[in-house]
């Protein structure tokens, strides 16, 4: 017991790094945590029922966009007007991190580009649809290419990019400074990938940003289609939420494994945070090691945190392809059941986007909550972006207010996002069946192996929320 004891002090006295999506949620959930387990996969069996019961057909592709408006020559311009805008916010979060204060809590680039960019952004991605598209700094780069984008690397270019991404914003620790390097390296490798490659070509298959914004857009209810050979200005259309999942479909494996990743690294962020995942290596890891490390951990101590790093980091890389696994599983099953003539392959692209809703709503109920927090700091950052005590908007106040959620509400609405995204999963995944397979039995069978894999999702995410935090973490 002594020893546990011990391992626990070494395990407190981790060093803690303050990245973008940390939230301290140290309170007690409001009833038992199987009551909500359950409850979760009452309510997604009870939706899949209800699908089955009325959903007979898919839905004619002509329902899905209800009206198309086209734009006129000034919208272009206002299009480039807020691509100009963005390049701007882009420059201000690169000066602010160079010349400004060092506290990231008193420098606007952190709160602008972790919560306005990486968070905001996405949320408002589900309502408006991909208006990153439209406001798009590199909008303003060439379009020409100087050669075409190899058709082989398909999206392994935005895959890559967003695994260094995650790794360091959970690992890296950076500060205002170093976040400030990162965007001017990342414009850099963006501008000349967009000259070699193409706009267009780069955007869709090597920008992480784009790619995901772009995936994310297909959930909500207005799309925009942009210039063509047909037509000479791009055009918006209504549509029904969630209809833009069934208009396409993923196009190559890497594609499923961003979608994949979208979900799983924002799972492994919730719980590589907890007491029991630093317990797995600090305990049962270091039991394993003793023959080479020796027992006595404070001398093992620099090995095994240099281990952890190795850890956490390979746990990160390889959490797709377990998930991929699972999901691969689930269609091959369905497959057996119904002895289907559609390849496994085929099935895999065609089911991706029903777990887009999914990765949505696990990121909006892991990172909210720092919305409220620190994106409340905006107003009053903006007026000091650079932490020297200007006031340009008379927004500044030294004694700012912050909004502190109530933590029995975060909990029910964590637990009412999840639930909801998952529905919203299954609903898509059901009427991609009934499109997949020749009767409304056949698809309601191919579709009991997802839900499965939906509940058992749907219970780790709520389990990862109920679970205590590493008090380094």
């Amino acid at each position: 017991m002594a020893r546990v004891w011990q391992l626990l002090v070494v395990i407190a006295a981790l060093p803690s790094v303050a990245h973008a999506h940390s939230f301290a949620r140290s309170y007690n959930i409001p009833v038992p945590f199987w009551l909500y387990a359950w409850g979760a996969i009452a309510a997604l069996l009870l939706s899949f029922l209800m699908l089955a019961w009325s959903l007979n057909a898919p839905t004619p592709a002509r329902q899905h966009t209800l009206h198309w408006h086209h734009a006129k020559p000034r919208t272009q311009q206002l299009t480039m007007i807020a691509s100009a805008a963005a390049l701007l916010v882009l420059l201000l979060s690169i000066a602010t991190g160079m010349w400004g204060s060092a506290d990231a809590y008193r420098n606007l680039n952190m709160t602008l580009f972790w919560i306005g960019i990486v968070l905001i952004l996405p949320y408002l991605t589900v309502i408006t649809g991909n208006c990153y598209a439209l406001i798009n700094p590199w909008r303003l780069l060439s379009r020409s290419a100087k050669v075409s984008y190899p058709a082989h690397w398909h999206y392994w270019p935005a895959c890559i990019a967003y695994v260094v991404f995650i790794w360091i914003e959970l690992f890296a620790g950076f500060g205002p400074r170093a976040l400030a390097i990162s965007l001017i390296i990342y414009s850099l490798y963006t501008v000349i990938a967009v000259r070699r490659y193409g706009l267009h070509d780069w955007l869709r298959y090597g920008d992480v940003f784009a790619l995901m914004l772009r995936l994310i857009g297909k959930m909500a209810p207005l799309t925009y289609r942009g210039p063509s050979s047909q037509a000479r200005y791009g055009s918006w259309a209504w549509r029904w939420p969630l209809s833009g999942l069934l208009q396409s479909r993923a196009n190559h494996a890497s594609e499923v494994l961003f979608i994949l990743f979208m979900l799983s690294s924002t799972a492994f962020d919730g719980l590589h945070a907890t007491r029991w995942w630093a317990e797995r290596y600090w305990i049962d890891g270091f039991a394993l090691l003793e023959p080479w490390l020796g027992s006595n951990i404070v001398t093992a101590y620099p090995t095994l945190k240099a281990g952890f790093v190795v850890y956490e980091t390979l746990a990160l890389v390889l959490s797709p392809v377990l998930y991929f696994g699972l999901y691969v599983a689930c269609l091959w099953l369905a497959k057996r059941l119904l002895r289907s003539d559609i390849s496994l392959h085929e099935l895999i692209l065609r089911f991706a986007y029903a777990l887009i809703p999914i990765a949505v709503v696990y990121h909006a109920s892991h990172y909210f909550t720092l919305v409220i927090t620190q994106g409340s700091q905006l107003p009053r950052l903006a007026s000091d972006p650079f932490g020297w005590g200007w006031n340009l908007f008379g927004s500044a106040s030294a004694n700012p207010w912050i909004i502190l959620p109530d933590m029995n509400w975060v909990w029910h609405s964590q637990v009412a996002l999840i639930i909801l995204g998952h529905i919203a999963g299954v609903y898509a995944a059901h009427q991609e069946a009934l499109r997949c397979f020749a009767t409304a039995r056949e698809a309601l069978i191919s579709q009991l192996p997802m839900l499965v894999f939906m509940m058992a999702l749907t219970v780790f995410g709520l389990w990862i929320l109920a679970m205590p935090l590493n008090p380094a973490g």
